[in-house]
């Protein structure tokens, strides 16, 4: 039996001028615990959709697999919580990898990581692919105008893969990483091509969320909302360019600006 992902509730709601009752709709929230090989791996606070991408593209993530075929069975139990994964390669997976910080060097430069397993899962992106201004705020809008999920109950995150040309597919959760996860994990198991790819997202642009678009293999990642530094930093050596703020007609090109049509020509007649 699966889940509602959205539940209503009477609440109280005040207008400016008085109180009144009404029925609201509630995003539901819920825990998913990964038994990986008969042994408990990691538990998850999300949206209850989309399991079978979410617990692929965290394992992807997490660097446990590296292609949807080292899965060698993956069983949901919704009503209970669990996700039961058998690996095709069953190996002792060194779960302090998954909890430790770690700091690497990289070409002369210090390249520093939340977690270990960071390391051998982000990418560096080469793709040669373009956007327009225009593209940007019109991703930006589709990818808002589709979340009917979020316009109930204004609780959740939304993640596209899109084109330059529209949406992919879209995912929703109430955890900003956990939405890109289904992201990965959706790209995984329908074994998508990733160099004409554009992640749109929803929420703020950290370290973690930069990480999953550079793990997934997007050169573009487009955000409604702010970036952090060390997301800057990561995507300058990992080769992705950051668009923040895209609100209305305006936004903000934090990194790797040769990907945004028309930025040459503005910086060459000095117009930025």
């Amino acid at each position: 039996m699966l889940k509602e992902i959205t539940t209503s509730q009477n609440i109280v709601r005040y207008n400016g001028q008085c109180f009144f009752e009404e029925e609201d709709d509630i995003a539901v929230e819920t825990a998913l615990t990964i038994i990986l090989d008969g042994k408990e791996f990691a538990t998850m606070v999300c949206t209850p959709s989309d399991w079978n991408e979410l617990v692929v593209g965290f394992l992807a993530s997490e660097g446990v697999i590296r292609f949807y075929h080292d899965i060698e069975s993956l069983h949901i139990d919704q009503e209970k919580g669990f996700a039961y994964v058998e690996l095709v390669n069953k190996h002792c997976i060194q779960k302090d990898f998954h909890s430790k910080r770690f700091i690497g060097s990289c070409c002369g430069k210090g390249r520093q990581f939340y977690f270990h397993n960071d390391v051998k899962t982000a990418k560096t992106v080469m793709t040669k692919l373009t956007i327009t201004p225009d593209q940007c705020r019109e991703l930006m809008k589709k990818m808002q105008e589709s979340s009917s999920h979020f316009q109930q109950t204004g609780g959740v995150h939304n993640a596209a893969l899109c084109t330059r040309e529209g949406i992919v597919v879209s995912r929703t959760d109430i955890g900003r990483h956990n939405a890109l996860d289904k992201l990965y994990g959706y790209c995984m198991i329908n074994r998508i091509p990733l160099k004409d790819k554009i992640i749109v997202f929803s929420g703020r642009i950290s370290s973690e969320v930069l990480l999953k678009a550079a793990k997934i293999g997007v050169g573009i990642i487009l955000s409604k909302s702010a970036p952090t530094n060390l997301a800057l930093d990561l995507a300058e050596e990992l080769g992705l360019t950051t668009v923040g703020f895209i609100r209305g007609n305006g936004f903000n090109v934090y990194t790797h600006q040769e990907r945004i049509q028309g930025i040459k020509s503005a910086r060459s007649s000095s117009v930025l």
